[in-house]
């Protein structure tokens, strides 16, 4: 996984091709033009974030594994809570440089915070990184191609009382691929189409729920998800529906598919925020069971 490797480089290709002939969306480029926004502001959201999911004040004396660093937002959210080592990895290579210059920017000094490269789908790798206290996959694993081996690999990265947070597209049957298609269109497209093609499919989504905070004699609310970060863990709406409309591959799973495969893997729920069968990504935390250790 060293940069100079010959299992870097040919991952690199790979990417490169799937890149090429439109079968994914270079995230990386996406959160290289958050980084412009990125401020205090969010990082304390996505700070809150974390402690409200993992129902933890902090992160002291916890290890954690962000597979999928994207921004490396929650890799700095991580280091901020007091995380005694953080590791960040991504697939896509300006993620990688992106969470790079996150640290170079805000946390310099953070030996105990490590990033490289890396591919949830390759056991290998995965096998190599040990365990840790906390693994955190958020939006990630559906994006891999094979969501299932995906899942199936950050398990054995939980320690014996470590925790997996992961959110995961939820499955709206028709609608679920009727989206895959529009991804897959904006992943065809030229460079210079992509944003106005954003702009045309979201732009129903936008004015209906404008329309819902005007008849809710609230308009200000609508301003609010655009200038406010709790409703974004942080993150900068524009950017998010970049991601999502271009977010591809894709898969995505009902809440219950979920529970199944990670008790078959050894896992009970600890805590669970879904998106009531609509649109978005159900997020859940699981601990290894001890009764099944």
């Amino acid at each position: 996984m060293e940069s100079g490797s010959a299992e870097h480089t040919v991952s690199t290709d790979r990417f490169e091709q799937q890149v090429g002939a439109g079968d994914r969306f270079q995230f990386g480029e996406n959160w290289q033009r958050f980084l412009a926004v990125l401020n205090e502001e969010r990082l304390a959201e996505a700070e809150r974030s974390l402690r409200e999911m993992l129902r933890a004040p902090s992160l002291v004396g916890k290890s954690f594994l962000d597979v999928g660093s994207g921004s490396g937002l929650f890799s700095l959210a991580a280091v901020r809570l007091g995380a005694s080592a953080v590791h960040s990895i991504d697939f896509d290579p300006t993620s990688v440089a992106c969470t790079r210059e996150v640290k170079r920017r805000l946390e310099p000094s953070a030996e105990d915070w490590t990033i490289e490269r890396g591919n949830v789908l390759d056991d290998a790798e995965m096998a190599a990184l040990g365990q840790w206290d906390i693994v955190y996959a958020w939006g990630v694993l559906h994006h891999t191609g094979d969501m299932r081996t995906a899942m199936e690999n950050v398990a054995p990265l939980v320690a014996p009382t470590g925790r997996l947070f992961i959110s995961i597209y939820n499955d709206q049957g028709l609608k679920s691929r009727l989206w895959r298609r529009v991804k897959q269109v904006f992943n065809t497209l030229p460079a210079a189409l992509r944003g106005p093609f954003v702009v045309a499919v979201m732009a129903p989504f936008e004015l209906r729920a404008a329309f819902t905070y005007s008849l809710a004699m609230n308009p200000l609310g609508y301003v609010r998800l655009w200038t406010e970060y709790k409703r974004s863990r942080g993150m900068s709406r524009w950017h998010d529906l970049v991601d999502w409309v271009g977010g591809y591959p894709f898969e995505v799973a009902k809440p219950e598919a979920v529970f199944g495969l990670y008790r078959d893997l050894g896992f009970r729920l600890s805590s669970l925020q879904t998106v009531g069968g609509g649109l978005g990504c159900n997020q859940f935390v699981f601990e290894r069971d001890p009764e099944r250790a």
